[in-house]
């Protein structure tokens, strides 16, 4: 049974895609179901006959393979990419490694291509600024495309790059075929309603002077946000806050569980170490250095279990629904991670009302995130006009694999590798260093801590 949001999606693309307008663009909040849409629009398009094959794109494995199973239940085929399959899903990544005679194959048929979290794939009339994925899409799928429906819950990139296949006004802002906000998910209790934690402190030390919140010490100490994240006493303070809500949230609903994203493998050790020793909670660490990471995520879906520590593994299109409670303690500081890791804990599928409560600290870019979170494309979100002689620059861009830093190390260099193989450059706001930055505690000192909440859709 669709909901009533994805019923119009479905009937609004079906109605353009009649006048031979091949192109279609769904943004709706992370969490909102936009997976069932899609594979319910395919099977529309199956039965009207309008279609042969449907071929899908998302950013990672883990979002791939739930959407193979998700069309493969709603079509009632199979949905593996043999001979006898009516369609196939991928990663963004396998389009550099498709030759070009199965493109030429493919334009034999009518094709629809669904592309999940497009806004991986940037565009730019300068060739020098756009990336490989949005290349690919560009170049040679929208050709041979019958259909294409592209899907995304932050519809902006953090290089401000248009993105591909979308259509933008004069000034530069996103034009949406349909839209589904986070505001109308929480009316319709498909999504839950977000209350967001900032930690502060009017008593921040160096050693030398003392600041009156994070951002005054970050912006006049000359020091980083992650001496703030790496400070012991801030750390447990935050850390106690998400444990006491979660077991508030788990006396009534004793499946809910917690996500930490960490800014390092590093930091994440040292925080799943506290959640088990110091807080006598239950915890899984996952991330691209640790064996078996996609294993422990499918377990902790179905599981009890408390809390799930990741650096770069549960982000965007990860689907775990009891996630009710997240930390963020990572040192990545845009809008669109924000609100994806805000998004983990969103979807609710209960039908009744309930809170995500999110937990970080009171950096200024974060605070300023929190305060608009109910606009579902902020302004600061249009691409920049290409004319321009500034472009935005992310603080986070991956750095070359052939870093001497790396090269010291083949297993690292193996491992860094994998990570560009499955999509975790800069496509997804993951940086490298984030991986393997270290974390020793910050010597400054942090005392009176305080909390503000911010509750959104008042």
């Amino acid at each position: 049974m669709l909901r009533s949001w994805q019923k119009e999606c479905v009937e609004l693309a079906v109605k353009k895609y009649a006048v031979s307008d091949k192109h279609f663009l769904c943004q709706a909040t992370p969490g909102a179901g936009k997976t069932i849409m899609a594979a319910s629009l395919a099977k529309t398009l199956f039965d009207k006959k309008m279609i042969d094959r449907v071929i899908c794109f998302s950013p990672s494995v883990e979002v791939a393979n739930n959407i193979k199973r998700t069309f493969g239940k709603i079509i009632g085929c199979s949905f593996d990419g043999s001979f006898t399959a009516v369609g196939v899903s991928m990663t963004y990544q396998s389009l550099c490694s498709i030759p070009q005679s199965t493109w030429d194959g493919l334009s034999k048929y009518r094709t629809f291509f669904i592309f999940d979290e497009i806004h991986h794939c940037s565009f730019s009339q300068d060739k020098s600024k756009i990336n490989t994925w949005g290349e690919r899409v560009v170049f040679h799928l929208q050709d041979i495309a019958t259909y294409t429906l592209a899907l995304s819950g932050t519809p902006w990139r953090s290089d401000a790059l248009p993105i591909a296949l979308v259509n933008y006004s004069a000034e530069g802002e996103l034009i949406c075929d349909y839209q589904y906000s986070l505001s109308q998910a929480i009316r319709d209790n498909v999504c839950r309603e977000p209350k967001i934690v900032l930690v502060d402190s009017n008593n921040i030390s160096d050693g030398h002077d003392t600041y009156g919140s994070i951002a005054e010490f970050v912006r006049q100490a000359h020091s980083t946000y992650q001496e703030v994240l790496n400070n012991d006493s801030a750390l447990r303070y935050l850390l106690k806050l998400a444990v006491l809500k979660l077991s508030e949230i788990r006396a009534s609903n004793p499946t809910a569980g917690g996500l930490v994203v960490a800014s390092s493998v590093k930091h994440a050790e040292m925080i799943n170490s506290l959640l088990i020793e110091e807080f006598n909670q239950t915890s899984t660490i996952v991330t691209y250095l640790h064996d078996n990471s996609t294993q422990k995520i499918n377990l902790f879906k179905s599981s009890t279990e408390q809390w799930i520590v990741s650096v770069g593994m549960i982000s965007e299109g990860t689907d775990i629904p009891r996630l009710q409670v997240c930390c963020h303690l990572s040192s990545i500081k845009t809008e669109l991670y924000f609100r994806q890791v805000l998004g983990r804990i969103l979807r609710s599928g209960k039908g009744k009302i309930e809170f995500a409560w999110l937990f970080t600290f009171a950096e200024t870019s974060l605070v300023e995130f929190a305060e608009r979170i109910n606009i579902d494309i902020p302004d600061s979100c249009s691409y920049v006009d290409m004319e321009c002689d500034t472009i935005l620059v992310r603080e986070d861009i991956f750095r070359p694999l052939t870093s001497p830093k790396i090269n010291r190390d083949n297993k690292l260099k193996e491992t860094l590798d994998k990570l560009v193989l499955g999509g975790l450059t800069s496509e997804r706001g993951i940086a490298y260093d984030e991986l393997l930055s270290g974390c020793s505690l910050s010597s400054i000192q942090i005392k009176s801590l305080r909390t503000r909440v911010i509750e959104a859709f008042l």
